[in-house]
């Protein structure tokens, strides 16, 4: 089935300033762009991202930006290399990033900034192999029923275990397509013990996965008791969209990862 992570989506109030950000900060450029009447979508990364790579797409809606930021939605992972986390840390701060949660505070293991609009980005260590500079790790989504989150991601996806850690307040799990690549973004399924009710507010847009053959994998879906959120027909047939079990919307784009562009002439 595949369903490699290609792409997380979050709404942006202003575009040129999350794209100087993102430029100026992590490194991204401009990959693709879409302009339509009323929002634009631009897709980001960074310079030598590799085909199994997941890209950050920006969303401007043209009225306005996001009203709220929600819970359901945690944050996107980025990878430095193993060692040189404090590093690129004191970077991010002499740059003027904001000081959100410095290493010392996660136990020297991670640490976390937020862009201009308040979306948590985590700074992760990797082996330089696993992944470019500033490259997407993973996403971070809140659930309420972990038993039910594993199994759906399961069952619809394929999806497997890659880790997981346990903790005296919460549990993080994370998913990957079996015989994924490490370059490949995963998804960080977090449970909390006790009050897990979310709301997902409208600063985050959805996950996408790619898929070699959209009708086939829509039939798989529906099949498998999937949403039946927009299908591709209502999508003029180049995507296709369905809703995990707490509402979390998921993209199914077909697509060639070597492709110029994400979107047919």
């Amino acid at each position: 089935m595949g369903a490699t992570l290609d792409h997380v989506m979050m709404r942006v109030s202003d575009l040129e300033e999350s794209l100087e950000w993102y430029g100026e900060h992590l490194d991204y450029e401009e990959k693709d762009r879409w302009e339509a009447d009323s929002f634009t979508n631009v897709y980001l990364g960074p310079e030598d991202l590799g085909e199994d790579g997941a890209m950050l797409e920006l969303t401007h809606n043209h009225d306005g930006g996001p009203e709220e930021m929600g819970d359901a939605w945690g944050h996107i992972a980025v990878r430095v290399p193993e060692g040189e986390l404090e590093e690129y840390y004191d970077q991010l701060m002499d740059e003027g990033v904001e000081d959100y949660r410095d290493p010392e505070s996660c136990g020297g293991r991670y640490a976390f900034v937020k862009d201009p609009d308040g979306h948590e980005i985590e700074i992760v260590q990797r082996d330089p192999d696993q992944g470019a500079l500033w490259s997407i790790d993973h996403t971070m989504i809140r659930v309420e029923d972990a038993d039910e989150a594993l199994g759906w991601y399961t069952r619809k996806f394929e999806y497997t275990h890659t880790g997981r850690w346990e903790s005296d307040s919460f549990a993080n799990y994370f998913m990957k397509p079996e015989g994924a690549s490490d370059e490949e973004m995963a998804l960080e399924i977090t449970y909390n013990y006790g009050d897990n009710t979310y709301d997902l507010g409208d600063a985050w847009g959805h996950l996408c996965v790619r898929a070699d053959d959209l009708e086939e994998f829509w039939e798989t879906l529906m099949e498998r008791d999937a949403p039946d959120y927009r299908d591709p027909a209502s999508c003029d047939n180049e995507y296709a969209f369905t809703k995990d079990m707490d509402d979390h919307e998921i993209e199914i784009l077909e697509r060639d990862p070597n492709a110029e562009s994400l979107f047919p002439e």
